[in-house]
């Protein structure tokens, strides 16, 4: 359920070194927590191969970011599968599911981060378009509560790049999305975290993002500190 409490600034106990903190931080998981790309791809290629369709790598790479709904529709097209929509999505998820259960491939600096943000009490969310039972095992394997809001695609009406999934999440803390930094690594989750307002951290991974308007880039997470978010809006103005 939502939470409904007005919109508000960063509260007094997220300043740091003089600067505020976000007044939240909303995550991207597939490419930015964790670098599940690879098992997508791997999963949309056996699904190829097990109806005699054609699929590339830069197919795959085409979707990073999308709903898993509009991927889905795509790979009919491009397979010609006499499959719905629904049935492509849970036939990827079973590949992916699986492979993340044989080992979890986080990205550098990800749980070091949340986990800093964490302990100075700044509100996170995840904002994915994954499904939950693709998100339960991951979750599964970080602190309890690290998230205070979890987002997954089968939760929103509009998937990425529709500002639909951080407008939801930001409400859901009840803070203002100016005021939030959302965490991306594609090109359609920074439009629909630009779009609903937030300042994007970019930490590009298998695809190139253009610049944009409220997007900074970041080469890594790795050794990225609290303090260092704090800052991200001053480099906008």
């Amino acid at each position: 359920m939502l939470n409904t409490a007005s919109s508000r600034e960063p509260a007094g106990q997220h300043e740091e070194v003089g600067r505020r903190l976000p007044a939240a931080v909303l995550w991207d998981m597939d490419g930015t927590i964790v670098d599940t790309e690879p098992a997508w791809v791997a999963a949309e290629t056996a699904l190829a191969h097990r109806h005699g369709a054609e699929w590339t790598e830069a197919d795959g790479l085409s979707l990073v970011g999308n709903s898993l709904l509009t991927s889905a529709q795509y790979i009919k097209e491009r397979m010609g599968l006499d499959l719905s929509p629904e049935e492509i999505v849970e036939e990827l998820l079973d590949g992916v599911v699986a492979s993340v259960a044989e080992s979890v491939p986080w990205r550098p600096g990800a749980r070091e981060l949340l986990e800093e943000l964490h302990e100075h009490g700044v509100p996170c969310a995840l904002v994915t378009m994954s499904y939950e039972r693709l998100v339960a095992p991951i979750l599964a394997h970080l602190p309890e509560g690290i998230f205070d809001v979890v987002i997954t695609g089968d939760r929103v009406t509009h998937g990425k790049p529709h500002p639909e999934p951080y407008l939801t999440a930001a409400a859901a803390l009840g803070h203002d999305p100016a005021y939030c930094v959302a965490i991306e690594d594609s090109a359609t989750g920074a439009t629909s975290a630009e779009t609903a307002g937030c300042t994007v951290l970019v930490v590009q991974n298998h695809v190139a993002v253009p610049p944009g308007p409220r997007r900074v880039f970041r080469d890594s997470l790795a050794e990225l500190s609290s303090s260092d978010l704090a800052g991200l809006q001053s480099e906008l103005s």
